[in-house]
């Protein structure tokens, strides 16, 4: 297995022991997408986090949740994809960790959708730390909390250590094809039925396919629903976006 090392001013506690030992809880997907959502439960604890959440770039550059801390994590996580803009998709773009240590300004200055939305939820500051290996970015861990205030030098050099552990783990699956698993290839085939569901959109009102993306957006927005579900539903026929009047 890789195993990448992080140094920090402090000697870190092991996350790779963390994460082993962290109990399975009987809603952990298996394979991969288990070891993640523990690896997220490990983190929450070791960083005095409220919660954690790890997404994956999938094909065509979009990005989707492999696995969270917990159902509000998921959300919260999810809501920047929904809303297109956030600091994964920050991370991702910089190749950098993206600290925001309060979001009450974040609002006014950053992202004016995500922001106050994750604020709803509790939320007051997001950390997010690239998951990458020189040029390759396969995604990025947020690290959430509900109260602002930066993170202590160590407690950012154990969440670098959460997210290169995790990068190490990408690494492996992608090296003994456990990409294919259900676990990570389920993780992926809502972004194939939301390709569908804007071009369906697409042939349907007459607009562009980045138009299509932000209308699926906004629908979701508006109506405080998953874009995976919205899509879902443009695709089975049960949904169809009006045109404008």
């Amino acid at each position: 297995m890789v195993r990448l090392a992080v140094t920090t001013s402090d000697e870190p506690r092991d996350v790779w022991w963390l994460i082993a030992d962290e109990p399975v809880s009987e809603d952990d997907q298996p394979h991969l997408g288990g070891w993640m959502q523990r690896l997220c439960r490990a983190a929450v604890r070791e960083l005095d986090a409220t919660g954690v959440g790890i997404s994956i770039v999938a094909p065509r550059g979009t990005t989707t949740v492999l696995a969270a801390s917990g159902s509000v994590s998921e959300a919260v996580e999810q809501l920047q994809f929904t809303l297109g803009e956030g600091p994964c998709l920050d991370a991702l773009a910089l190749g950098r960790p993206v600290l925001t240590p309060d979001l009450a300004h974040a609002a006014r200055t950053r992202w004016p959708g995500y922001a106050p939305a994750v604020q709803e939820h509790g939320v007051r500051a997001v950390f997010s730390f690239p998951l990458q290996l020189g040029a390759a970015r396969l995604g990025a861990m947020d690290v959430y909390r509900d109260r602002a205030g930066s993170m202590s030098s160590p407690a950012l050099g154990q969440a670098a250590a959460f997210a290169e552990a995790a990068m190490a783990r990408l690494l492996d699956a992608q090296e003994q094809s456990d990409l294919e698993n259900p676990a990570f290839g389920g993780a992926l085939d809502g972004q194939f039925e939301l390709y569908q569901a804007q071009g369906m959109v697409q042939a349907q009102l007459g607009v562009s396919l980045h138009e299509a993306m932000a209308r699926l957006r906004a629908y979701a927005y508006a109506h405080e629903r998953p874009l995976g579900e919205v899509a879902a539903d443009v695709v089975a026929r049960r949904l169809v976006l009006e045109p404008d009047r």
